[in-house]
């Protein structure tokens, strides 16, 4: 008898916790998915399109699904601080065509060959540019206070006589 007590009980945590999974999960759509994090869903403004970290859309005008990942790396002056360098802040973006499969782009706030950080990027005959990321670094918080509250703008324009599908 206590040996059905203890597998019936399991089994109502099993379900329990299937349960709660269900609830937690952000709807999918094939437009936009809400943010992470209570971070209301990004908006279009002019070319450039916001996302909220952890964001996924699918835009249907360029058949490509974006994902914002996060930013691996922040090395921009806080404000309120003098610095000898501006810095720069590398976003990763997550690409997937339609008949693609994923690749992340590490698209930059700065153009820098020596330490490899790239403003855009192609992909599938569409190039990718960071134009803007916030919120800035304070001097008190550093970036580490502003993981996960980063939103950044990109733009997306078709690149012309690019004759491979998928570049880097």
């Amino acid at each position: 008898m206590f040996h059905k007590a203890i597998i019936f009980s399991l089994g109502m945590l099993t379900l329990a916790g299937c349960n709660a999974q269900k609830k937690t999960k952000t709807p999918e759509s094939t437009e936009t998915a809400a943010g992470t994090k209570g971070n209301k869903p990004s908006v279009q403004k002019g070319d450039i399109i916001y996302f909220n970290q952890g964001e996924n859309k699918f835009l249907k005008e360029y058949e490509m699904n974006v994902t914002f990942k996060g930013i691996s790396e922040d090395s921009r002056c806080p404000e309120g601080v003098s610095c000898i360098w501006a810095g720069a802040a590398v976003a990763q973006v997550e690409v997937m065509g339609t008949y693609s499969r994923p690749m992340v782009l590490y698209l930059a706030t700065t153009e820098n060959a020596g330490r490899n950080y790239r403003k855009s990027q192609e992909f599938n005959g569409y190039t990718l540019s960071l134009e803007e990321v916030s919120p800035f670094p304070k001097s008190d918080g550093g970036t580490k206070a502003l993981e996960g509250k980063y939103k950044i703008g990109i733009k997306i324009t078709k690149t012309y006589g690019s004759p491979t599908s998928t570049t880097k």
